[in-house]
């Protein structure tokens, strides 16, 4: 897995409404990019939402939210909707951009891992934390991004 120090790989991923985002998009701002297993199962559903409930303090605080999973755009939009998510939702189905951030998988290969980073304005990653419960994400990138 990538670690604090290494440098954000770039990558192109469409979102919950077909749009592709580009990572070089968000070069010179702050990032956090929280890799999750799976739109609409109990932790993944109250991580999410955890970042849309203190989605207005991460604007604050100058950082840019983002989700990525295997889901597929369509699941994404749907998941969005329901949850009324305010950030964009990231499609990886084969894991390209999971495997470029070394986020591991786990059911047989078909789902990543829930590892959330900060990303710094110079593309250089100040946080990488992997844990399997939800709540301890949205805590952590908050502590960074305070500091």
């Amino acid at each position: 897995m990538l670690a604090v120090g290494d440098t954000m790989p770039a990558f192109r991923l469409k979102d919950q409404a077909g749009q592709m985002f580009d990572s070089t998009s968000i070069q010179g701002k702050t990032a956090v990019l929280f890799f999750y297993p799976k739109d609409y199962t109990p932790g993944c559903t109250a991580e999410a939402c955890s970042f849309r409930d203190r989605y207005t303090e991460i604007q604050a605080l100058g950082a840019e939210v983002i989700g990525i999973s295997t889901d597929s755009v369509q699941r994404h939009q749907k998941f969005s909707t329901s949850y009324a998510l305010p950030y964009r939702l990231l499609s990886d189905p084969q894991r390209k951009v999971a495997k470029q951030f070394g986020v591991g998988a786990h059911l047989f290969g078909l789902l990543s891992q829930r590892v959330t980073f900060v990303i710094h304005p110079t593309g250089k990653i100040i946080l990488a934390h992997a844990d399997l419960r939800p709540a301890s994400h949205i805590r952590r990138a908050i502590e960074v991004l305070q500091d």
